[in-house]
């Protein structure tokens, strides 16, 4: 039996570019269901005069790495009709020689052909994208799935509200536990055996993040960069000190700085920045550091799925599901400690104080805060008596 392929949030973006001149670019992390992406829009958008090169089939990556005529000449004796507009796939871009020169070639000369394209890491993709290419691409980065998305892959059809009953919140209470727990990957999500779950993103990690990620940043000090890995699972939603971490590595602070830029542009970790007026105290001071998936960020730093949710892991969903509306993310922090946890830029500012359970809430700085930039102010929680929202309701209040 043929495996289901989902609608991802992201295909209605994608597809209003299907008739424009760039190429469509996706970018994600391996397993994070890029393929499955292009898949659907070939059975739902591209039925005809499309075709799949998936570059990891070594006949193929010679193809392209030997240019844009003879993938042309490729494309018309297997059938293509030449005077309509062919769609042309390719997974994983950035194993080619040249891929810049070749899509600027296909883009300018063979305008009738029109290029999707993914890659799994926007470190490599830099690397061998120039500049020439600027004008030409509309980007996409796919994440791990939002709540939305896993409901939607679990069969549960909810129809969210900016205010549900308490019936319908309890239950999503016990599937964000579950989706906080075990992460976003599809293939996870899916799985209904904890030990399979296990098994599968502990491979994900081993082949992506410790053999993937280190051989496309070069990295020789493989104890260290894995020991950070470790150290940042374990700090999901905190600040970073990268002084403090150079010190515990004993390795150079510009080799962590290089460290925490690969893994942020492989997408295992996104930095967030104080929020600040002047945006040069922005720039200077300390970010706060999120792992992209919490099932990865579990086993990385717990070796296991824990029994419970975790605070500082709530946090880290939260934010997960803020930037995967696309929203600007901020903190805020004051020499003297005080702290919000999020700072929103949607049509106007909004203050979010995260806390897992409602009832261990201190507003003290929410209320400082939105006396000091007036501002909307939100309490996300989970458990305990309502005293807020939870971050579905939220997610629909913003929408």
């Amino acid at each position: 039996m043929e495996e289901k392929i989902y609608k991802r949030k992201i295909i209605e973006e994608v597809v209003k570019y299907l008739e424009s001149k760039e190429i469509i670019v996706i970018y994600g992390s391996r397993q994070v269901g890029k393929t499955s992406l292009l898949r659907y829009l070939i059975e739902h958008y591209l039925k005809k005069n499309t075709f799949y090169f998936d570059l990891e089939m070594p006949n193929l990556l010679e193809l392209c790495n030997q240019g844009a005529e003879s993938v042309f000449k490729y494309l018309i004796q297997k059938g293509a009709e030449e005077n309509q507009k062919i769609f042309l796939l390719i997974d994983e871009i950035q194993y080619m020689d040249d891929p810049t020169k070749f899509l600027k070639i296909m883009h300018d000369h063979y305008p009738h052909i029109k290029l999707l394209v993914s890659g799994s890491s926007t470190f490599e993709i830099k690397k061998k994208f120039k500049q020439s290419l600027v004008g030409r691409t509309v980007n996409f980065e796919v994440y791990p799935l939002s709540f939305e998305e896993f409901l939607m892959f679990k069969g549960k059809n909810y129809k969210i509200t900016k205010e549900n009953t308490d019936a319908i919140n309890s239950e999503l209470i016990e599937l964000a536990e579950e989706y906080i727990k075990f992460g976003g990957y599809p293939k996870i999500v899916l799985e209904n055996s904890e030990e399979k779950k296990q098994i599968y993103l502990s491979q994900i990690i081993s082949t992506y993040v410790r053999k993937d990620i280190r051989d496309i940043g070069n990295i020789r000090n493989i104890s260290s960069f894995n020991k950070l890995l470790e150290i940042l699972a374990s700090q999901s939603g905190q600040l970073i000190n990268v002084l403090e971490i150079s010190n515990t590595l004993k390795i150079n602070r510009g080799t962590v700085l290089e460290y925490l830029d690969l893994l942020e542009n492989t997408f295992i970790i996104k930095r967030i920045t104080p929020f600040h007026k002047n945006l040069r105290s922005e720039l200077s001071k300390n970010p706060k550091i999120f792992f992209l998936d919490t099932g990865m960020m579990h086993l990385l730093w717990l070796k296991e799925f824990p029994k419970v949710v975790l605070g500082n892991v709530f946090e880290t969903f939260v934010f997960l599901e803020l930037m995967k509306l696309n929203k600007k993310i901020n903190f805020w922090r004051t020499t003297n400690k005080q702290e919000v946890d999020f700072i929103l830029k949607n049509k106007e500012l909004y203050a979010i104080e995260v806390k897992y359970n409602f009832q261990n809430l201190d507003n003290s700085s929410l209320k400082f805060f939105s006396r000091e930039y007036k501002c909307k102010t939100i309490t996300i929680g989970l458990k305990g008596e309502k005293k807020g929202k939870y971050v579905w309701e939220f997610l629909k209040e913003i929408e």
